[in-house]
């Protein structure tokens, strides 16, 4: 999936788990068939999940999951992955990894679907999104540069590297995408005023279906903090046009409370993290440039409205 990816194999994570939690050594341990682009994910057991950073530096992430993520969880409405351990590098594996807690649900459906399921889906969200732009930032984390990313930044920040995407998506000739609609789209959120809240807010900063987890027509867990970072909130809002369709999204966006400017924004970030994906994801994750493919034509259904 990735130039340079580091091997995982069953036998290093078996031989990384007796060295670190040899109480949990003699577990069923499992490769999940949907891991994900930054780590492999294996089960293990019943109740626990293990993350391995497939890429060097990968390690990074689990870090800033280990050290924020349970001063953030009792203050969340739904359940996050509790860190259980972190594992050390070893056996020529390179990064620091984490055995979680295991969460039960499934993503949910990208196909925007519409009805009283999709509105309780919404205010879920909007629920854990207000929850969590709320939590008070404590300084230690204000002032950390590691949890300044490029997601919670400004937009104007990456206009140069979405400008370049747009233009390698349009190598991909199987590609079902309007990308001079994409590019209107973006030159406009770029040309928005910066924003005018607040921004040092915690930002979960890939709030996609593949990070969440349902359970009938309700969230039940949300996934991979890894990303977590302290800026400005919009990029959370990409999970309206990914998850929702227009009635929901309505609901979403009503339950939120936000203004037009920061809606816009959302929107903008949401045509960005959909470009950014097709050129580097179109043959290895097909189901995750699928999901972002309707991302940005509900992005563009939206423009036109």
């Amino acid at each position: 999936m990735h130039e340079g990816e580091i091997e995982i194999s069953d036998e290093l994570v078996r031989r990384l788990i007796s060295r670190d939690a040899p109480g949990l050594s003699d577990l069923p341990l499992s490769r999940l068939g949907e891991s994900g682009s930054s780590n492999a994910l294996f089960r293990l057991g019943s109740e626990h999940l293990l993350r391995l950073p497939r890429q060097p530096g990968g390690g990074n992430s689990i870090e800033t999951e280990a050290r924020w993520l349970a001063h953030l969880a009792p203050a969340l409405p739904v359940p996050v992955p509790e860190v259980i351990a972190v594992g050390h590098p070893g056996f020529g594996y390179p990064e620091r990894w984490a055995i979680t807690s295991w969460l039960d649900g499934e993503p949910p459906s990208t196909s925007q679907p519409a009805g009283p399921v999709a509105d309780a889906l919404a205010g879920d969200l909007a629920t854990f999104t207000t929850a969590l732009h709320r939590l008070d930032v404590p300084i230690e984390a204000a002032t950390d540069p590691t949890l300044r990313r490029y997601r919670s930044a400004q937009l104007s920040d990456i206009d140069a590297e979405i400008r370049q995407y747009l233009d390698d998506c349009r190598g991909l000739s199987d590609l079902p995408l309007d990308l001079d609609a994409c590019l209107e789209v973006w030159s406009e959120s770029v040309a928005l005023p910066a924003s005018n809240v607040q921004t040092d807010r915690w930002v979960h900063g890939d709030l996609l279906a593949e990070n969440l987890l349902v359970r009938g027509d309700r969230l039940a867990a949300v996934l991979d903090f890894g990303g977590l970072a302290v800026g400005d909130p919009s990029v959370d809002l990409i999970v309206a046009w990914e998850v929702l369709g227009p009635d929901a999204r309505e609901v979403f966006r009503a339950r939120l409370g936000v203004d037009d400017l920061t809606w816009l924004r959302g929107r903008g970030w949401a045509i960005a993290i959909a470009v950014m994906t097709f050129p580097y994801y179109w043959h290895s994750m097909p189901a995750r440039c699928h999901a972002r493919l309707a991302m940005a034509n509900q992005v563009l259904s939206d423009q036109r409205a």
